[in-house]
């Protein structure tokens, strides 16, 4: 009896465009050199054909992963890579010293994975009350920076896109950066991935709750939107937990000879990096009918199971309180240092 899954009658939660590539399309992936090993970043540029594959806007994505971001080293690192990133994305999009930002903290203040907006633009230097002084001199390197947390039509009955606009007509900033936390299809990518991207962003899509777009076809302007994933929802964690298993399982298969495994606990046996080669008749074996399915098959499969009963709840890390007060401060450094060439201190 054949088992077949229809893709696309399932729809996995995830707002980076690094989970929606496949192997077939690794081309669209450009890997670029930093100065550190725990750090990379890679580039995808999405044309109109790509656009309609990925189902993801055209435009440019960048996306930056990253280890332990509670550690002080790692931290000053990754704002220095980030840092150096924003900085090509504004001249990439022509954005001179002179033009005036706006930067906006999507989210919820009072939910902790939903706060990365509000948070980060507390780390901002905020500077427009500074040109608006009449008389006043604003020293050179120094740009002219507002910001705003719309916060979030739950409690606002407003749209937040409608709330910028009204924002954008009034005090006429010249591009937008947006923060916002993301959703990703991927345990590995959750609060340790970066992604920034010139094509806008869509508040609360990772989540399932889709607001009006925010990009420069609706707003009128350039705008950037910078994104950590902060949750993941259950689907991809049973997923990810088949996935994990068969990994572990080919690990133990291929080290069982050797004396180090054997005296390795097996709680500190790392085996995230190992290839997986079991065969399929070994995973299905393991697993049954549902080893024999590819990894995209397994989440659809799960989503399937959890959503119809309302179990496919979204998770977000135990850590989630101090994380995200790290990530945001590397937000908002990394901010500070791309918009004002001037040398400044909290």
């Amino acid at each position: 009896m054949k088992h077949e899954i229809d893709l696309s009658l399932y729809s996995i939660r995830t707002d980076l465009v690094i989970d929606t590539i496949t192997q077939e399309q690794a081309s669209l992936v450009t890997e670029k050199k930093t100065a550190y090993d725990a750090i990379s970043v890679s580039e995808v540029n999405i044309d109109s054909k790509n656009s309609a594959l990925l189902g993801k806007k055209e435009g440019k994505y960048i996306t930056i992963k990253f280890e332990d971001v509670t550690d002080h080293v790692n931290r000053a690192n990754l704002i220095e890579v980030v840092t150096q990133e924003l900085r090509e994305l504004l001249d990439y999009l022509h954005i001179a010293p002179s033009d005036k930002c706006f930067v906006v903290g999507l989210g919820n203040r009072n939910s902790t994975p939903d706060a990365l907006g509000p948070k980060t633009l507390d780390q901002c230097f905020i500077t427009k009350y500074l040109f608006d002084m009449e008389g006043a001199e604003v020293e050179p390197g120094i740009r002219n920076v507002s910001g705003f947390v719309p916060g979030v039509m739950g409690s606002t009955g407003i749209e937040s896109s409608d709330v910028i606009l009204g924002i954008v007509e009034k005090t006429r900033p010249d591009f937008i950066l947006a923060i916002d936390a993301l959703a990703s299809s991927s345990m590995e990518r959750l609060s340790k991935t970066i992604q920034m991207t010139d094509t806008g962003i869509h508040p609360g899509s990772g989540v399932g709750n889709s607001r009006k777009e925010i990009s420069q076809a609706t707003i009128g302007i350039p705008v950037i939107a910078i994104g950590i994933p902060m949750v993941v929802d259950l689907a991809t964690i049973v997923s990810d937990t088949i996935h994990y298993f068969l990994r572990q399982m080919s690990y133990n298969k291929e080290n069982y000879s050797k004396g180090s495994h054997k005296l390795t606990p097996v709680t500190a046996r790392n085996y995230l990096k190992h290839q997986e080669h079991l065969s399929k008749e070994e995973k299905e074996k393991l697993l049954g009918m549902v080893g024999t399915l590819s990894e995209e098959a397994i989440k659809s499969l799960m989503f399937e199971v959890l959503t119809p009963i309302g179990f496919n709840m979204m998770v977000t890390p135990k850590e989630v309180d101090f994380v995200v007060d790290y990530l945001s401060e590397v937000l908002g450094k990394s901010i500070n240092q791309s918009l004002h060439t001037k040398s400044l201190s909290n």
